[in-house]
């Protein structure tokens, strides 16, 4: 359903993805996603090797998305273990386990954290008699102790972090219906060397607040990120050391029209980090760019020129340095050290070779266009890199729905962008309302028109651009995956604007899938579409409730061990549809597609459905 963007492998010379980036001391670690896992890599004097045995992989699957699989703490590096979601320390160039499973259900682990003291910290999803329950756990790090509930009884956690001294904790929950990017609660306490916790402190946090991204400065002081005045902007704890279980008063760092950190769809973004001179450096996001900034608190942002204009939610600190991910439109995530100060990358660690040519890569441009109802919607457009031996004087064009609803399109490499307009294609990517990037207003837009205003969008975009005289209303489709999959299906089941479509691991029709869906994601329907007991409204926005009057040629691209969004309503709709429907499935794979073999034929399918419906 709403997930974060694709990963980067779901593409033409399928390349690792760079993730989850750590500093510690002289190292740079992160996580590179490969086709057969996700590995960790650590830079160390000029050179990068791999920290595990080989086919140890690291992933965290704590509400399935994961993240905050590994930390570093005195040189040694403690992860969950892909295989089997325990956590593991290195020990003297050895593995060893720290937590074990459970004679009854599954234990998964994430978020980890060490305190100065030795204190692992963690979230723990536990799957019991058909059951998940999340709770916040500590143990000793050398793991001669078992883990320990210390907070419990809510519906999610996220985000514990512990103080400089090791002294206090902050964490965050949330509850059904919202999603952490709706509401959130921010809370703080003492913890006491037996592993408890003293009386709990709110700091921030509510139905309409969305909190986010607790993390202490080097001096004890809490910040976080909340959207309270409309953005996600950066506040701190006013009292330094508040009285136990009274509320907690807060001030503001920085206020801008901006995002300073994402919707939190995984555990372990930090888009902003505290430099050794006592600056605080921060992405800010406005629609599909990123940049870096850095403030020295209270003081206005001060931009730093770098030739990236998508930034990862991982920054971090190197004393005065910055490690980031850095990306453009014609260069793949990067891990770069930076000098804030001089704007110069003092050196590029890790980067990918296999991308298309530069000449397949399209110059983009961004739109901003009115929508029928009078409001304003955005996308990228991305013209063919060339007109030399088209056979059309306008190019066909693919509206892609971003895989959101809570999601945005991004200015960086797009190997799929980047294969079609090599192919002759256009390609729109659309920030339709729903989209992150714009505000806490634009995101709530498309609370109970799911499927509607998404749709809507979509159309109002392709007008624009046909009365611009950009795209041939003849000759378009529209493209998907997972919630983007069930833009584009329904729009075609409630239009005629489209001549094709193809979705990837697509929801097809949401009250089913809420059923199927991971804890996570199970009730987010609830807010952008009604509650579940209105049977008339699900049924409305079903795609299989509508299937007789779909005309259009549709190809349905799914992995077979998708956990997300299950094959088996892509079997079902693809039977109703008969031969207007292509269904292509890939055995071995989940939400999306990982392995190159599998990523190239899925492009070549798409591109034969789409010449064929389109050319």
């Amino acid at each position: 359903m709403n997930t974060p963007p694709e990963p980067d492998t779901d593409g033409p010379n399928a390349r690792p993805t760079v993730d989850a980036l750590i500093v510690a001391g002289q190292r740079v670690y992160w996580i590179e996603g490969r086709p057969d896992g996700d590995t960790l890599v650590v830079w160390n004097d000029g050179h990068a090797r791999e920290v595990l045995p080989a086919g140890t992989h690291v992933a965290s699957t704590v509400h399935e998305y994961g993240g905050g699989a590994y930390t570093v703490f005195q040189g040694e590096v403690w992860f969950v273990r892909a295989d089997d979601q325990q956590i593991w320390r290195t020990f003297d160039g050895n593995l060893a386990r720290v937590t074990s499973r459970p004679p009854i259900g599954e234990h998964r682990y994430g978020d980890l954290q060490i305190s100065s003291t030795g204190l692992l910290v963690c979230v723990r999803e536990r799957h019991e008699r058909g059951r998940v329950v999340n709770e916040l756990v500590a143990m000793p790090a050398d793991g001669s102790a078992h883990p320990v509930v210390i907070a419990d009884g809510a519906e999610f956690y996220s985000s514990p972090r512990t103080s400089p001294a090791g002294t206090r904790l902050a964490w965050l929950t949330w509850r059904a219906p919202l999603m952490p990017w709706d509401g959130t609660w921010l809370w703080i306490a003492d913890i006491y060397p037996d592993r408890t916790l003293g009386p709990v402190s709110l700091v921030a946090g509510g139905t309409e607040e969305s909190v986010s991204q607790p993390r202490w400065s080097p001096q004890g002081t809490l910040h976080f990120l909340t959207d309270r005045g409309g953005w996600w902007n950066l506040h701190r704890c006013r009292d330094p050391s508040p009285v136990r279980g009274e509320p907690v008063n807060t001030e503001s760092v920085v206020i801008v029209e901006a995002e300073l950190g994402p919707a939190a769809w995984e555990f372990g973004y930090t888009s902003y980090t505290f430099l050794t001179n006592g600056q605080i450096a921060t992405t800010v996001q406005q629609g599909p760019r990123t940049w870096l900034a850095v403030t020295a608190g209270g003081a206005e942002l001060k931009r730093i020129a770098l030739p990236y204009n998508s930034i990862k939610p991982y920054l971090a600190a190197a004393g005065n340095q910055l490690a980031i991910i850095g990306s453009n439109q014609f260069q793949a995530p990067t891990v770069a050290l930076i000098d804030p100060d001089t704007a110069e990358s003092a050196e590029l660690i890790a980067s990918s070779s296999a991308r298309p040519a530069t000449a397949d890569i399209a110059a983009c441009e961004l739109i901003d266009f009115r929508t029928r109802d009078g409001a304003h919607a955005h996308a990228v457009w991305y013209p063919p890199p060339y007109e030399a031996g088209s056979r059309w004087a306008i190019p066909p064009l693919l509206v892609r729905a971003h895989p959101g609803p809570t999601a945005n399109t991004q200015l960086r490499l797009d190997p799929w962008v980047a294969f079609f307009t090599s192919h002759g294609f256009a390609v729109l990517d659309l920030d339709y309302r729903g989209s992150t990037g714009y505000g806490r207003a634009y995101r709530n837009a498309l609370r109970g028109r799911w499927g509607e205003l998404d749709v809507t969008d979509c159309v109002d975009a392709v007008e624009h651009l046909t009365a611009t005289g950009r795209a041939d209303a003849t000759r378009v489709a529209i493209c998907g995956s997972s919630a983007g999959g069930y833009t584009a299906l329904r729009a075609i089941t409630t239009t005629s604007v489209f001549a094709a479509a193809t979705v990837r691991h697509a929801v097809i029709d949401p009250a089913t899938w809420r059923h199927s869906a991971p804890k996570f994601q199970a009730h987010h329907s609830t807010l952008l579409i009604g509650p579940p007991s209105d049977d008339e409204i699900y049924a409305r926005r079903s795609v299989l409730s509508h299937a007789a009057t779909i005309t259009t040629p549709v190809m349905l691209i799914h992995g077979e061990k998708d956990t997300i969004t299950p094959v088996t309503q892509a079997r079902e709709l693809a039977n109703m549809l008969g031969a207007r429907a292509t269904l292509l499935t890939f055995a071995e794979e989940g939400h999306g597609l990982r392995n190159p073999h599998n990523v190239s034929a899925a492009l070549s399918a798409e591109l034969r459905h789409l010449r064929q419906n389109l050319t």
